[in-house]
């Protein structure tokens, strides 16, 4: 806020422009003036964000999530995620996502997270083809008994 007081200041007494004004705070010159308005006209209070402390409209009811949580613990504790999800939207006409269903979940503590897996591929060495250069496609260990296997030249290999 005194960062804004200091360059509009500055602004006012015409040693910048709007648009200097505008990088120094990193806003768009739009946004400067937008801000310049709100505060001439509520003071500090208009420089505020508005959108801190209002919940979303898209939020969850909590009593929706306490109502999830309630039926997992009753009825269906050891269900798996997909299950229990499947059966909610099936037969409770339930109207929120998969992953949303095992966030909340996992957050209470009643499904625990599976663990991780390991790599799908695994890098390995390539065997040598024709047409293949063999500096370029075998480690460094076996370069020279490449060479002596073909019998050329180290620098340019070819099989």
């Amino acid at each position: 806020m005194q960062k804004f007081r200091d360059v509009l200041s500055r602004w006012e007494a015409r040693r910048i422009s709007a648009l200097e004004a505008a990088e120094m705070l990193g806003m768009s010159e739009r946004s400067f003036r937008r801000y310049r308005g709100r505060y001439e006209e509520e003071g500090l209070d208009g420089l505020l964000d508005r959108r801190l402390g209002r919940t979303s409209a898209r939020a969850v009811p909590a009593d929706e999530i306490e109502w999830l949580l309630d039926q997992y613990r009753s009825r269906h504790m050891g269900w798996t995620v997909k299950h229990f999800h499947d059966y909610l939207r099936s037969q409770c006409g339930f109207k929120w996502g998969y992953t949303w269903t095992k966030t909340q979940l996992h957050t209470a503590g009643l499904v625990v997270r599976a663990p991780r897996r390991g790599a799908h591929r695994r890098k390995r060495t390539r065997r040598p083809c024709v047409g293949m250069m063999l500096h370029q496609s075998l480690p460094a260990r076996r370069r020279g008994t490449a060479a002596r296997m073909t019998g050329s030249r180290v620098s340019r290999r070819w099989i």
